[in-house]
């Protein structure tokens, strides 16, 4: 079942609605227009997301919480990239240097067309040419699906009438405990090696292996267990902020496991995306109060965005995050709770 309500409006008038996705069991997920976002995400009376109860809170926001992310997820290093022979220079968002989440207006701050479809949300924006230095009009499609396991669906397709790039993902910051650190809370990653980033998170083409490393979480760990080791990609992000290599693009994968620190409450991760960013929420703190004016604290929610692997487009090894003209790019990650 799917009810929709009017959220409120931003500052500059626009008007947010936010939608319920409710099935039998009493799981519900509500998703704002307001860049697509998850607000709530509730399993046996608790609420495992991050979130804000006002849209001010979504507009102070700078983590991307709950948020659909495009053009380009993750970061392209020195905001430039090639394509078909042609630099092209993008928004410097990320330290005045480098390129993250698609720029100064990605898909976060826009307000998505809503269409209640049988029992999907189904979300479109669209992006004209030049947009944050990218090319071409493109317009992407999400179709969010709550099922009767518990699982949220997330489908995403785009298209663009010139050559582009698309690499879209959800920013959800999941605390399965409900609220406090997610220290004690549990995690495993199905990737046996990941990609090495410099200190301003930017991978430079090296794959490596996690074996012997804090990045092996192939058996399930305390996320607070590693989390500070002396280590110079842990050093680099404060802790975990880093992509792992998931498996093969366009196969449907579990690529990770979460538990609360009470082991109530169990998520896994499916998608068919080839890099799984783990983030621990490190730079949390500074966002506005969440949800009951609860703080929003560093490492008091973790993230589990898919995605093309970050800096892709410009290092030959990875799978490249292209848009054909009238080509269509699809993915699909779930959520499931248990």
């Amino acid at each position: 079942m799917i009810t929709k309500n009017f959220f409120g409006k931003t500052s500059d008038g626009r008007a947010v609605d936010i939608y319920e996705l409710k099935n039998s069991a009493g799981t519900a997920a509500k998703i704002i227009t307001y860049g697509g976002r998850v607000q709530s995400f509730i399993f046996n009376g608790v609420d495992v997301v991050l979130g804000y109860d006002t849209i001010a809170g979504y507009e102070k926001d700078a983590a991307y919480i709950g948020a659909l992310v495009g053009r380009c997820a993750n970061r392209i290093g020195g905001a430039k990239f090639e394509l078909n022979g042609k630099i092209y220079e993008i928004d410097k968002n990320d330290a005045g240097k480098n390129h993250l989440h698609g720029g100064f207006n990605g898909f976060e701050k826009k307000i998505w067309s809503a269409e209640v479809v049988g029992e999907n949300l189904k979300l479109t924006v669209e992006s004209p040419d030049g947009e944050g230095g990218y090319p071409g009009n493109l317009k992407a499609t999400v179709i969010y699906t709550l099922t009767e396991e518990n699982a949220l669906e997330i489908s995403y397709s785009a298209t663009s009438d010139a050559d582009t790039l698309c690499n879209m993902t959800n920013h959800s910051y999941f605390n399965l405990d409900g609220g406090g650190d997610i220290l004690s809370q549990k995690i495993q990653i199905f990737a046996d090696s990941y990609t090495w980033a410099n200190a301003e998170s930017v991978p430079d083409g090296r794959i490596l292996p996690v074996e012997n490393t804090p990045m092996d979480l192939r058996e399930v760990h305390k996320i607070g267990e590693h989390i500070d080791d002396d280590f110079d990609e842990l050093n680099f992000g404060h802790g975990y902020d880093h992509n792992f290599c998931v498996g093969k693009l366009g196969e449907m994968k579990k690529v990770a496991f979460a538990e609360s620190s009470d082991g109530k409450i169990k998520l896994e991760v499916f998608t068919t995306m080839p890099g799984l960013q783990f983030y621990a929420g490190n730079w949390l703190s500074g966002n506005p109060a969440g949800k009951n004016g609860a703080a929003i604290l560093n490492r008091t929610g973790f993230a589990l965005e898919s995605q093309f692997y970050p800096n892709a487009i410009n290092l030959k090894n990875f799978d490249k995050p292209i848009l054909k003209a009238g080509e269509t790019f699809t993915s699909k990650t779930i959520y499931k709770l248990g």
